[in-house]
């Protein structure tokens, strides 16, 4: 964990304990109304509307733009029952919905990066059997079940991890955040976006759609794996000053992508172990297989390869780990601290292309632009399922299965997942 934060690091909050936000309120006998008084019941619907982005003069001095700024006094935590998602409301309407221009108005850094991506090689051929397709993301409809349902999914998820917050976090809201609890969230200026990173629940497309959002490429496919993780593109949220912190919190719309824990972990163990990597082997296998296979060969130590996942499991639970931690495999709740940062979106990589549709309809993203499809890296392997997750977990005993229960617990706490075994407690 290291020293804490010297005090001009903290951001202060007040003090405010989580309330969960009432059910969104269909005003039923309003629409019936209007619907008699324009006899028009068919085109009558509901738009689900943010607030037109103004431009960014009042972004504080650590932003891309300067102009003063005079710090919020709210509480980043605080209940954003009114209007969450942010600026969300309904109302009424007859005509189409307008989108936000991605092209308009990049400012001279943003062309720069642009220019950049668009110079870069095309990205990797998707395979003839994936299903990414280019389709147009259907507008919410006023009486669409489905898209009700959906706001309804995201009250009760936020309902569920405040509750779990208010319950075993119980001084978190009186916590300050620091830059430390910020490192994982990207920026978005142009749609005021705030995404935290879950690696391994769709981290690397949804950098790619923050990149289209923000101008820097026409399309999520022109961009390469390299360029999301190791691009500078995008800036993280401890990049600004306190000011520039404090006030992307307080008005920008917060969201994170989660998983089930045991296949997020497998999904991770596979992809760095079971390919060749040339840091995970070195930096992780070989401190793992020095640690925890008797008679390891000379060439596994060398290499740190054929790491198997019961030793990986040994060096997870391991309280004198021979080497740290890694966002790979890290709670949630360490991640992006949800107990602190009162999310405004919560999804799930189950149920990613509602979640992200949902989320990008919003926000007023163009609608031509959709959540990828494709497999980041590794595209001819089945992506980790609940089966595929059984399956290494069978290979632990039922101990070293409770204990790594015991490890996530948080976050299938709050998160709401069920136990994947029966014999767990």
């Amino acid at each position: 964990m290291g020293t804490g934060p010297s005090p001009s690091d903290e951001l202060p909050v007040q003090d405010s304990p989580y309330v969960p936000q009432p059910q969104l309120v269909f005003l039923q006998q309003t629409l019936l109304q209007k619907m008699e008084q324009n006899g028009k019941d068919e085109k009558t619907r509901i738009k689900f509307n943010i607030k037109p982005q103004e431009p960014h003069s009042d972004l504080p001095s650590g932003s891309s733009q300067d102009g003063d700024f005079k710090a919020p006094t709210e509480s980043v935590t605080r209940d954003l029952s009114s209007r969450a998602p942010r600026g969300l409301n309904l109302q009424v309407s007859q005509q189409p919905q307008t989108h936000l221009n991605v092209g308009a108005r990049l400012r001279p850094r943003q062309r720069r990066r642009r220019l950049l991506i668009k110079k870069m090689p095309a990205a990797a051929a998707i395979p003839a059997n994936s299903s990414a397709g280019t389709f147009v993301r259907p507008a919410p409809r006023a009486l669409d079940g489905r898209w009700v349902s959906l706001h309804q999914s995201q009250q009760e998820r936020k309902r569920v991890m405040r509750e779990a917050c208010a319950k075993y976090r119980a001084s978190s809201s009186r916590r300050a955040v620091t830059p430390r609890h910020v490192s994982r969230i990207f920026v978005e200026d142009r749609h005021r976006v705030l995404y935290c990173e879950v690696p391994k629940a769709g981290c690397s497309n949804w950098k790619r759609v923050l990149m289209v959002l923000a101008g820097l490429a026409s399309s999520t496919t022109d961009i390469q794996h390299n360029t999301v993780h190791y691009g500078s593109a995008l800036r993280r949220l401890d990049t600004f000053d306190r000011q520039g912190i404090l006030h992307r919190l307080s008005t920008y719309t917060k969201m994170l992508f989660v998983r089930e824990p045991f296949e997020r972990l497998v999904s991770a163990f596979r992809d760095k172990f079971e390919h060749p990597n040339s840091y995970y082997h070195p930096v992780f296998g070989k401190a793992i297989l020095a640690r925890y296979r008797a008679n390891a060969s000379r060439e596994a130590l060398r290499t740190g390869s054929g790491v198997r996942f019961p030793e990986f499991i040994q060096y997870l639970l391991d309280v004198h780990r021979p080497v740290g931690m890694d966002i790979h495999w890290d709670h949630v709740s360490r991640l992006c601290s949800p107990c602190l940062i009162d999310y405004d979106f919560v999804g799930k990589f189950e149920s990613m292309e509602d979640d992200a549709d949902f989320f990008l309809s919003l926000v007023h993203a163009p609608r031509n632009l959709t959540f990828p499809r494709f497999k980041d890296r590794h595209s001819q392997e089945a992506r980790t399922t609940a089966q595929i997750a059984h399956q290494y977990f069978a290979q632990l005993s039922t101990p070293q299965r409770q204990r790594t229960y015991d490890f996530y617990y948080m976050d299938y706490l709050m998160f709401n997942y069920s136990k994947p075994f029966a014999d767990l407690y």
